[in-house]
């Protein structure tokens, strides 16, 4: 898997405008979170490399970067809770989900 570390502000309005040509995943992953960790290895188990042409994948580390997890949840009217998977399309969250919620399978029914 491709990921793209999302560590500054300025990334979610490029997020927002990549978006229109194509899917954006943002996963908030922390690293203190054992549920977060097995809800990233069950994503990144089944990725697949055609997967990055179908969507662009980011990263964040929200342990690291909290302020900016929260300035995600406001951007896109979306409840921070962690781990948790963010679909944007059009500059829109259109699915998110956390926790065992997050399924490879929802993601690719949602693009």
């Amino acid at each position: 898997m491709n990921w793209n570390k999302l560590t500054e502000a300025g990334q979610i309005q490029e997020i927002k405008a990549l978006s229109a040509e194509k899917p954006v995943l943002i996963f908030k992953h922390s690293t203190r979170c054992s549920i977060s960790s097995m809800s990233l290895d069950r994503l990144t188990r089944k990725w697949t490399d055609i997967d990055n042409e179908k969507l662009t994948p980011y990263f964040l580390d929200l342990i690291a970067r909290r302020d900016l997890s929260d300035l995600v949840a406001r951007e896109f009217g979306v409840p921070h809770e962690s781990p948790q998977v963010l679909l944007i399309k059009n500059g829109e969250a259109i699915y998110d989900n956390s926790h065992f919620g997050i399924s490879y399978a929802d993601l690719m029914g949602k693009i």
